[in-house]
């Protein structure tokens, strides 16, 4: 039997003004008896002006599409945004218009996953990913 490639996505998005200057961060890991294993990819985007909530949802598009591209087959994803991990998991609507959006290109690419999990963490433990955000906003600045 061979194995599915598992691994475990960190995403985290910010603005500084809301709306504002925003990005998105991304951390993957190889997982690996559901331990995490090296780190793949860590990357961050500067999106433009957008909302906080915008830029955790693209941090989950990059991550997803980034993911897949490396042949991953079940994805942890962990999020610190609560509001984005109730939203994927049923628990809450997506109201705003532009959040929708994005909702449905999530809900598209998951699809493509034979498992995928979101979950949420506090901030502590996605500091990689928020590095990588504040990392791209100093960038561009």
């Amino acid at each position: 039997m061979i194995a599915m490639k598992t691994m475990r996505m960190y995403g985290d998005g910010g603005s500084r003004g809301n709306p504002g200057p925003s990005a998105s961060g991304v951390v993957i890991y190889d997982l690996v008896d559901g331990e995490e294993g090296e780190k793949i990819i860590e990357f961050g985007k500067y999106i433009g002006v957008a909302t906080n909530n915008q830029a955790e949802y693209t941090s989950i598009i990059l991550g997803l599409k980034k993911a897949k591209e490396l042949g991953c087959e079940s994805l942890d994803v962990r999020l610190d945004s609560e509001l984005a991990v109730k939203q994927l998991n049923g628990e809450y609507r997506v109201k705003n218009a532009a959040l929708a959006k994005l909702f449905v290109e999530i809900h598209n690419i998951r699809h493509t996953f034979k498992h995928i999990r979101f979950t949420h963490v506090r901030r502590e433990f996605n500091k990689e990913a928020d590095a990588m955000v504040n990392l791209a906003l100093d960038e561009q600045a």
